[in-house]
């Protein structure tokens, strides 16, 4: 990054719509993510976190609007970590990663290994995928998406199932990502995390953010101690039911949209 732009964009969506069938689920939304900024986007089941990320990830066409993604990463300028990661059993982590780095023009051996570290693994890269634990195929999943030092990471439900201190390390790996210069956006129930790691959080509801700030400013604004309490305030009751139900949709790839 230079002297004269610490923060250039590294991810900009600009008037997302999306409906499935007659539900619409996103309606107008624009995000901003710079780079070295975690900006965390949280909502009731069902809101279209989800549906916003694939879309921001490029993984969905939108029905309208625009992603961008301004300027260049490494090899690649987008990293994308889907809610279920999925690898080949018998493979193991530096052959899956050594695999997705075939793809990436000037990422060799050394960089494969140079991932294993930056994201914990580099203990069990000889360890066969399939005898990973859960919270270890998430670290292998952060790592296929930052394979390649991409300008902007999306990053889908990270922490979903994993046990607290798991958690906790995911998000520490992703918070010195951020310190490295990439630009985070990721879509979490961990508000416990989020609130310890983010610089930005937008809450989706209603198919659009309904506020965006700080986790300091969200706790001011509502007069709450915890970023927990703070989207029970945001978030309205009678708002969170119809949207669990109407949120729910297919793509066009038939993946159910439950976030």
């Amino acid at each position: 990054m230079s002297d004269t732009d610490p923060s250039p964009t590294a991810l900009r969506a600009r008037g997302i719509d999306q409906a499935f069938a007659d539900v619409e689920v996103l309606t107008d939304v624009d995000l901003t993510v710079d780079r070295g900024e975690v900006a965390a986007i949280v909502g009731p089941n069902g809101s279209g976190k989800s549906t916003l990320l694939r879309i921001l990830a490029g993984v969905s066409p939108a029905d309208d609007g625009t992603v961008a993604v301004p300027v260049e990463g490494g090899a690649r300028s987008l990293g994308y970590l889907p809610q279920r990661p999925a690898f080949r059993g018998g493979f193991t982590a530096r052959d899956t990663l050594a695999w997705y780095a075939s793809f990436l023009d000037g990422v060799d051996a050394d960089d494969v290994d140079a991932t294993l570290d930056r994201v914990g693994l580099t203990g069990v890269g000889d360890r066969a995928v399939g005898s990973l634990s859960g919270g270890m195929t998430r670290l292998l999943g952060l790592g296929q998406a930052v394979l390649g030092d991409p300008a902007a990471l999306i990053l889908d439900e990270p922490g979903s199932g994993l046990d607290p201190a798991m958690v906790e390390r995911l998000f520490a790996v992703v918070g010195e990502l951020a310190d490295d210069g990439t630009g985070v956006a990721v879509a979490s129930h961990e508000l416990p995390a989020v609130e310890a790691h983010a610089e930005t959080v937008h809450v989706l509801d209603q198919g659009d953010f309904v506020r965006s700030g700080s986790p300091e400013a969200l706790l001011e604004e509502t007069e709450t101690a915890s970023l927990s309490a703070a989207f029970r305030s945001i978030v309205r009751p009678e708002g969170t039911a119809s949207t669990v139900s109407a949120g729910v949709g297919r793509d066009a790839s038939g993946v159910t949209d439950d976030e």
